[in-house]
């Protein structure tokens, strides 16, 4: 019912650049919160930003001042600019969106099919 369509990965060497977009599509009423989530080979998936419908934004500490988490709200779309890239940045990055698909309907997590990140020393 609810598609969330990642783009953006790839490799770059340490302290480039990439940006990501997600795109939800499908039966939608409304979005709450979008996010990134990532996670490394060997560790739990931890959330990197998320914003909310009023733009309103959190961080995890690590990326703090160099990664910018945006959305379009006319496009269902999430953004996460992404600079200063470090090794320890390399990650599968997933999109998470809280999406209703009608106005009775309650709340529910849908996620992306994850893009690789690979930041090269």
């Amino acid at each position: 019912q609810v598609q969330l369509v990642e783009s953006g990965g790839g490799l770059v060497q340490a302290g480039g650049s990439l940006r990501l977009s997600c795109a939800a599509s499908g039966r939608i009423f409304s979005i709450n919160v979008m996010g990134w989530y990532r996670q490394a080979p060997g560790k739990q998936r931890e959330l990197v930003a998320a914003i909310t419908s009023t733009s309103s934004t959190n961080y995890v500490d690590s990326v703090k001042g160099r990664f910018t988490i945006s959305r379009d709200n006319a496009k269902n779309t999430v953004y996460l600019q992404m600079n200063s890239l470090k090794p320890e940045d390399t990650a599968v990055y997933y999109c998470n969106a809280q999406v209703r698909i009608s106005i009775r309907s309650s709340q529910n997590d849908y996620w992306g099919q994850g893009t690789q990140v690979t930041v090269s020393s």
